[in-house]
């Protein structure tokens, strides 16, 4: 192939050149990999979002101002006291011990026993996601995800090279059949799937919760396949009325990882999360994570650590979950009111509600608009690795307050209604309406079956 050098000559070359028409000059020099990495569209909202005037309902910030300030403040002046020289210093790959051990008290929570020596603290729950990915994907391999999933694994996945394809889900969270069949149509194909990502408490986006008698079939067929199993859970310990099912890790401690983090029962600014994996997994994610950040922060963990020591803890997280249950109370009740011809899931935990609108509405198109009528909302594109999700968008119900919950709700039926109203003039269609569904309100969206 003939291109042209940075110099102006002529040079030839077998290796294929990246094309493009890029500012950046070393655009050619970038790996392959690179091309996956993108803005999602939940930090490119960010910026407009933090406006004062914008209600935000598409970031899931969680309510900080909740958390009393002394005791972050008593906790870190205790550390500083006492440990100062440790906290400031080098630490190990793996984590501080001490809060590896209320790490295990923490998951006690959700019917998890382990050892404190299979834990692996990580820069949030993220970085201990995309060790995961690094460890395991090759380009080409299949990772399975719900429909929808999670806009960060779903970025993650897309840089190192992995094709993701969703399983469906309903009501009751990721449908085993439904696993059992895309898994048996993969290798059919004779693709090579590597492992199941899943967020079965309160999902991020869909914020529903998989169902207890569904978890021990999934795992099974997972087993039957070998087939790893990834759980994501942030979310666990954050429900309104009844607890989630115990965790999948519980069940199963040799072909699940399971992923937890303190960032939305603490604070995520101490970007403190953690992997328990299998003993072997977990050497090879200590290994991962020395190569990426030599060690997690040797202060963040101790200031945690000195939280769960000091505080009633389990009493700070019951008062989120007041502050959440508040909250989503009054989104449900305002799209009740000025959006009832829509659907949505109504959660028992968590910070989400997705709701679905009928098929000619494009929820990323609508948005420059709602964002001129001052909402925001993340589209539900966002939230598939195909395209889909046009008609669906997630509504975050955990920062704003509830009157600015209702604000924004009826913002939203503004941009919402008035789009709808184009629609009908210009195509002489009558009035548009949503597909006969069934008697719930809080049935996901068409593309989660």
């Amino acid at each position: 192939m003939e291109i042209l050098s940075r110099n102006g000559s002529d040079v030839t070359s077998d290796v294929p050149q990246r094309t493009g028409n890029n500012l950046d000059p070393w655009y050619a020099n970038y790996a392959e990999r690179a091309s996956g990495l993108a803005a999602s569209e939940v930090r490119a909202l960010f910026a407009v979002a933090s406006r004062p005037e914008v209600v935000s309902l598409a970031g899931g910030m969680p309510y900080v101002s909740a958390l009393p300030q002394e005791l972050i403040v008593s906790s870190m002046e205790r550390v500083m006291r006492t440990q100062g020289p440790t906290a400031l210093q080098y630490g190990s790959g793996q984590g501080i011990p001490q809060l590896r051990e209320h790490i295990l008290d923490v998951m006690a929570l959700e019917g998890i026993r382990g050892s404190v020596d299979n834990v692996v603290t990580a820069t949030g729950s993220q970085q201990a996601l995309d060790l995961v990915a690094k460890l395991f994907i090759d380009p080409g391999d299949v990772i399975l995800a719900e429909s929808p999933s999670y806009v960060g694994a779903l970025g993650v996945f897309r840089s190192y090279q992995a094709s993701v394809v969703h399983v469906a889900m309903d009501d009751d969270g990721l449908i085993p059949e439904a696993l059992r069949q895309t898994i048996a149509h993969l290798r059919g194909q004779g693709r090579r799937i590597k492992f199941l990502y899943t967020i079965p408490n309160f999902h991020n986006p869909a914020g529903v919760t998989l169902a207890a008698s569904r978890r021990p079939e999934i795992l099974e067929i997972c087993r039957e396949n070998e087939i790893l199993v990834l759980e994501d859970n942030p979310y666990g310990l954050l429900h309104f009325d009844e607890p989630a099912p115990n965790a999948l890790r519980s069940l199963d401690e040799e072909h699940v990882i399971y992923l937890g983090s303190f960032s939305k029962t603490l604070a995520p600014g101490f970007r403190v999360g953690w992997a328990l994996a299998p003993h072997a997994i977990r050497e090879k994610l200590i290994l991962a994570a020395e190569s990426a950040i030599l060690s997690p922060s040797s202060f963040s963990q101790l200031v945690v650590s000195e939280y769960l020591s000091s505080t009633d803890w389990r009493a700070q997280i019951d008062t989120f979950r007041g502050v959440y249950r508040e909250r989503k109370d009054a989104m449900i009740e305002a799209l009740g009111e000025y959006l009832p011809q829509l659907r949505w899931t109504n959660p028992n935990g968590g910070f989400y509600v997705w709701v679905t609108m009928p098929d000619v509405l494009d929820s990323k198109q609508m948005l420059p608009r709602a964002v001129k009528e001052l909402v925001a909302y993340t589209p539900g594109t966002a939230f598939f690795a195909d395209g889909r999700g046009r008609h669906a968008m997630r509504l975050s119900f955990c920062y704003p307050t509830p009157d600015a919950i209702r604000v924004g709700i009826r913002r939203l039926a503004t941009v919402v209604n008035g789009e709808l109203d184009l629609l009908d003039t210009f195509a002489g269609t009558g009035p548009l309406q949503l597909p006969p569904s069934a008697d719930y309100d809080s049935a996901p969206p068409s593309d989660l079956k």
